[in-house]
């Protein structure tokens, strides 16, 4: 009995032993977000903006791969919120996803909700941002997965990392122009600069001042974490006289290669190395609009840092000396340079895309105007020729509900808030990318969902129309990654363009630029249970409808089910 006892006792210890690394590596981190009105000064005024702790941009989160956030959102501002954590998995936890009305009701004024979830085999960078109205705007910040403890990069250690976020900013309340724009059908207006880190930059009025430097070494290498959180622009980025090796995208690894300029639709990240190998100075950090919808308005500003060898920041300042080398980027509308960035990407090795499909769906990307409702007032009608803008996936244009969130709905099988009908292909087949006939502008105004069952190998075509006008749109898929397999102009020719698919080393994004007046082909596997919307990242796009959801039904068991809501699951 004695020598069972003591095998059992050293069965148990080498469990422990073996456990032990898991439980020391994988840390639990807990935060606070606090959202709140804040005197931001920008451009010479202030404004009562929306922030997360008094901070613009918001904290920046930083974990390793496998650790778990528990972050306890507070809301003291005078508008409902939800946050999303752009690009994290969420395996079975997609209540703590965020996108209002999707996966939960917002958090009210004066309410709070804590979102807890793990990551699960993602490195690189992420951000988190509001996902409610325009608020995100001001409310996001970098979210930095770093590799297991014991792991490393499999590029060099670089001797310093550095966070960049693009922003836009309004010299207005943004939740006032979304709202007129709502209001007047009309499109908003644009934002008066763009910011990297905050902060608008050396070519702006009131700004210099403050513009954000970036300290280097000479011959150091230090990684840049590029992150797009405008809210309705693509956009251009390059360091004066200096090369950038991309080496990851949406917290995956790419293969990697060198550029001097890289593009970033809304919602997506790059992470590039840059090595201090020129003379001592100061060069700008710059970034600028790519802007592909002919005639369209658009933020036409640039919005700069300053990347300083320390050598040259003992250079006496307002000297020649200190002035920064101005840096070079693309013209506005240089699709040719967008697109071959873009086309450069590719995953590190091999990759598991599915070979097979099980579900194929094409779905049209584009704008509309809807004719004004009849008994309207004409000032409620400001779009082109008294119509008002919308947006349509499959011409469905995407209401959100608003006694229910569609996961509550589904979870509880709560009838008359969603239909499972949304088209798998367009319901009528035109010309995309051609003059369409104005008969096919309106869309249709619902909330149609598609059903995948667990483990569907599944395939998009996106395909971008010209109906108004065409646009380079940043998709955007809430709870997976996908492979992005090809690209091209024009119609999608299901004849000749799937021998474009790269089905080796494709890279995997959660974020899909599709190309103005032409398609994209992703994959993925619906191995993640719960209800997730896909949208436009263009946040106007998103306002006029250019959205639809999955619902990813149970697999078999626990592993492969959707966890039950939390407790404080905010109520609408």
């Amino acid at each position: 009995m004695e020598v069972s006892a003591n095998w059992f006792l050293l069965g148990f210890l080498l469990l422990l032993a073996n456990a032990l690394p898991l439980l020391t590596h994988a840390k639990v981190h807990v935060h606070e977000f606090v959202i709140q009105a804040t005197p931001v000064k920008r451009l010479c005024n202030t404004h009562s903006t929306v922030t997360v702790n008094g901070q613009y941009p918001g904290p920046t989160l930083e974990i390793n791969n496998g650790d778990t956030l528990e972050i306890k959102v507070i809301n003291r501002a005078q508008y409902n919120v939800t946050m999303h954590w752009h690009g994290v998995r969420q395996m079975r936890t997609a209540w703590a996803d965020g996108p209002e009305f999707i996966t939960q009701c917002p958090i009210r004024p004066g309410g709070s909700y804590t979102y807890r979830f793990t990551i699960q085999g993602q490195e690189g960078t992420l951000w988190w941002h509001a996902h409610s109205s325009w608020l995100r705007a001001t409310v996001y910040g970098a979210l930095i997965i770093r590799p297991k403890e014991g792991d490393s990069y499999p590029f060099p250690k670089p001797a310093r990392e550095t966070p960049i976020l693009l922003g836009e900013w309004w010299d207005a309340d943004p939740i006032s122009v979304v709202r007129t724009a709502t209001r007047t059908g009309a499109s908003p207006n644009v934002s008066d600069a763009y910011t990297i880190n905050g902060q608008p930059g050396d070519f702006y009025k009131c700004s210099s001042q403050d513009t954000v430097i970036v300290p280097v070494d000479s011959g150091e290498t230090n990684l840049l974490r590029i992150i797009n959180a405008a809210l309705n622009q693509q956009l251009f980025f390059t360091v004066a006289n200096h090369k950038l090796t991309v080496v990851g995208a949406d917290a995956g690894y790419l293969k990697p290669f060198t550029t001097n300029v890289i593009m970033l639709g809304p919602g997506q990240t790059t992470d590039v190395l840059i090595k201090a190998d020129q003379p001592p100075a100061r060069y700008h950090i710059a970034a600028r609009a790519y802007a592909s919808a002919q005639g369209a308005p658009f933020d036409n500003t640039t919005t700069t840092a300053i990347l300083e060898y320390k050598a040259a920041a003992c250079a006496a300042k307002g000297s020649p000396a200190a002035k920064p080398l101005t840096a070079t980027l693309p013209a506005f509308n240089d699709t040719a340079t967008a697109t071959a960035f873009t086309s450069a990407l590719r995953s590190p090795r091999k990759v598991p895309v599915p070979q097979d499909v099980d579900e194929s769906l094409v779905i049209t990307v584009g704008l509309g105007l809807n004719r004004c409702p009849k008994g309207a007032s004409p000032s409620s009608c400001q779009g082109p020729n008294g119509t008002r803008f919308t947006a349509s996936m499959n011409n469905v244009s995407f209401v959100l509900p608003s006694n229910w969130s569609l996961l509550q709905a589904h979870h509880q099988g709560i009838p008359g808030v969603f239909t499972t009908d949304f088209p798998a292909a367009p319901p009528v087949k035109f010309d995309y990318t051609g003059n369409v006939s104005r008969a096919l502008w309106q869309p249709t105004a619902a909330t149609k969902l598609y059903r995948l069952k667990y483990g569907a190998r599944v395939q998009i075509i996106f395909q971008g129309t010209s109906i108004f006008t065409a646009e380079n749109h940043p998709i955007h898929l809430h709870g997976y990654d996908f492979y992005i397999l090809a690209e091209g102009f024009g119609n999608y020719n299901p004849n000749t363009d799937p021998k474009k698919f790269n089905l080796v080393d494709p890279p995997m994004r959660n974020t899909a630029s599709v190309p103005v007046g032409g398609w994209s082909a992703i994959r993925f596997v619906a191995d993640n249970p719960g209800v997730w919307i896909m949208h436009c990242h263009l946040d106007v796009h998103i306002t006029w409808g250019l959205a639809m959801a999955f619902i990813v039904d149970n697999g078999i068991g626990e592993l492969e089910s959707l966890e039950q809501p939390p407790l404080d699951l905010p109520v609408c």
